[in-house]
Order: C-alpha cells, then sequence, then structure tokens
C-alpha cells in the first residue's frame, strides 16, 4: 500500500473548491492527476470533484465509465471523496454513485469518507461550533482530516469475525433469504453469526427526537422508542465485526423495517463508534434498480453512521418469483464469492 496521496481532480471549479483542496493536502506527499486510465491499485486516493449550477461534471461521469469497465481496477486502494457545489443539491448524489462504482472496482472506504462543501456552507454550522472557527475554516478543518483518515485507515482484522446479520424477510418466500443461507453455509465454521429478523411486531421508526434526549437515552445505551432495537440490536451491533444486510429490493428503496432500524441507530450513534464495523450488503430486485438500494446504503451506513466500507461490499442479483434467486445461471459461484469476500476482509 503506497503512503503517499493520489489526488484525482475531475475538472476545474472555483476557488472555494481550490483552497479547500489545497487544505487537504498541505504538508502531504501527494501528486494530482486529471484523468485516470491506468488500474490504481495498492493506493491511497482522494477524489476531488467540482460541480457546476447543474450538477453534471463531465470528468466525473467519464472516471464513473471507466471503473464500471474495469473491474478491480482500484483493487486494494483506500479513498475519499471531496465533493463541492454552489448549491445545495447533487453533491451527495454524485458521491455515493462514486463510492458504490469504486467500491465494486475494489477500493475501500473509511466510515464518513465524504466532505461536501454545498451552498453557503451550512452543513458545517455543527462543525464550526464545536470547534469554535468560522464555517470556512470548518471545512477546510474537515478536508484536512479526510486525507488524514484516508491515509492512516487499515481494516480492522479479527481471528473470528462476529457477524450480524439484519432482514425483514419471510423464509417461506425470500429470494434474499435464500441466497443468505447459501453464503452462510460457507462462514458458518469460521464467524460467529447472529441473526436478527425485525419482520414481526412493530418497529417503530425514528420520530426525531431532539438532540438532547436523543444523547440522554443513547448514553444510556438506549433509545426513546425501546423494543427490539434496544433490546436486540443494539447489543448486537456493539459485539459484531460487520453488519450484514439482506435487502429485497422495495420499490427502488430498503424495507419499511430496515429503513427505521437504521434510523433508529442515531441514538447509539451518539455515543459509540462504528468506525471499526464494516457494512455487507445483499441485494434481490424483482426487475431492476439494485444499485439504487446499494447507493442508500453507501449513504446511510457508511457515510452517515461512519460503518467502514469493503470493496465489493455487496451482492446484486436480480429475481423475482419464489425460488428463482437460486436457480440462476452462475449464482453458486458469485454467492461463494461474496462469502470468500465477507471473510477475506474480516479475518486476521
Amino acid at each position: 500500500m503506497g503512503d503517499d496521496l493520489t489526488v484525482i481532480v475531475l475538472g476545474q471549479g472555483e476557488s472555494r473548491f481550490d483552497d479547500a483542496l489545497s487544505a487537504a493536502v498541505r504538508g502531504r506527499a501527494h501528486q494530482c492527476i486529471s484523468w485516470l486510465t491506468d488500474p490504481m491499485q495498492g493506493r491511497r486516493l482522494l477524489f476531488a470533484v467540482p460541480l457546476p449550477d447543474s450538477g453534471v461534471n463531465s470528468a466525473f461521469y467519464q472516471l464513473l465509465a471507466f471503473l464500471r469497465a474495469h473491474p478491480g481496477c482500484l483493487a486494494g486502494s483506500v479513498g475519499g471523496i471531496l465533493v463541492d457545489g454552489p448549491g445545495d443539491l447533487y453533491t451527495k448524489s454524485v458521491a455515493r454513485e462514486l463510492v458504490l462504482s469504486a467500491s465494486l472496482a475494489g477500493c475501500t472506504f473509511p466510515g464518513r469518507p465524504l466532505v461536501e462543501g454545498v451552498g453557503g456552507l451550512r452543513n458545517f454550522t455543527v462543525q464550526a461550533k464545536n470547534a469554535g472557527c468560522g464555517l470556512l475554516e470548518a471545512y477546510h478543518l474537515a478536508a484536512s482530516d479526510l486525507t488524514v483518515r484516508v491515509l492512516s485507515f487499515a481494516p480492522p482484522r479479527r481471528n473470528r469475525p462476529r457477524l450480524l446479520v439484519l432482514h425483514a424477510s419471510s423464509r417461506a418466500t425470500s429470494n434474499t433469504l435464500a441466497l443468505w443461507s447459501r453464503a452462510r453455509a460457507i462462514l458458518e465454521g469460521r464467524c460467529d453469526i447472529t441473526e436478527i429478523g425485525l419482520r414481526n411486531g412493530t418497529l417503530e421508526d425514528c420520530a426525531g427526537c431532539p438532540y438532547t434526549t436523543c444523547l440522554h437515552f443513547g448514553e444510556r445505551g438506549s433509545c426513546f422508542y425501546g423494543g427490539v432495537m434496544v433490546q436486540k440490536v443494539y447489543p448486537a451491533i456493539r459485539d459484531a465485526d460487520a453488519v450484514v444486510l439482506l435487502c429485497p429490493n422495495y420499490n427502488d428503496a430498503l424495507s419499511a423495517n430496515l429503513t427505521a432500524a437504521v434510523n433508529r441507530l442515531t441514538a447509539l450513534y451518539r455515543t459509540t463508534s462504528f468506525a471499526q464495523k464494516a457494512v455487507f450488503a445483499l441485494v434481490v430486485s424483482g426487475y431492476s434498480g439494485g444499485d439504487i438500494v446499494a447507493s442508500q446504503i453507501v449513504s446511510a451506513l457508511n457515510m452517515n453512521k461512519g460503518f467502514w466500507l469493503p470493496p465489493q461490499f455487496c451482492l446484486l442479483e436480480t429475481a423475482n418469483d419464489k425460488g428463482e434467486a437460486e436457480r440462476l445461471p452462475g449464482i453458486e459461484e458469485r454467492v461463494a464469492r461474496f462469502a470468500e469476500n465477507i471473510w477475506q476482509q474480516l479475518s486476521a
């Protein structure tokens, strides 16, 4: 793994973008390139993306095309992303699309791998208050911190990794659970696996308690709404080295109970770092759209909650009728590859 930083600058930005990028690399050995034509394996990478008003950066889409056409081209690399735009839209959607494509190309991302400068930098209000500085300085501090974390990140390893598997499906009909059962059989003897089904009963969604209320319960390892999240999920996440989400595609989105579970992690996140915990996903769509669900997992758990994202973190399949997923051509090989990747990314 190279110790220097490689900065992939995707186009010309305004002065604010240039200043943030300067803050990110200041005092660190680095090289800047403007185009990716060769594999960048085993590197420490910072993707720097300036956006115009339209949110459409042609160099960014050329990069996506390269990543998608060259599987493995970022194998062994660790990445972070700096995105700067003049408005409040598009920065995060661009970033999560890039993270998904780069992960599938072999790149690892530490938790919170995105620094975004939006509109008037109002997204740095809390950071500025905590640091006792202005919004622009908070932006620069975040960019600098990102490169530190990209350069220093090393995936934690365990002799016997502990997996927490979350789902909200019926075993009688679920293609997603059917594929997971095959993956689990491969991992069973090497990992400690805990499965929690969120299908039965009522799982209260987060209703946006005031920060002080959320912090109060979080400090006690709890949540105002209690239930299965507090009784089972919170303790299991504390113990886990990785969370595996089993996600049937419901209207191009996570199912309601899985969405509620992700939202309810906020109370635990107030007091518990997820930086040493990985996230994996198995997504089965009836017709299409698995990439949309995978990108939601990227933004919710990697960018927001701070789980680190392994390379090839997700298995994306398409199947509709009961049992169809198990009859897909080549499915045994793909499931085995998914299971082996979980093991390789976590094991000592």
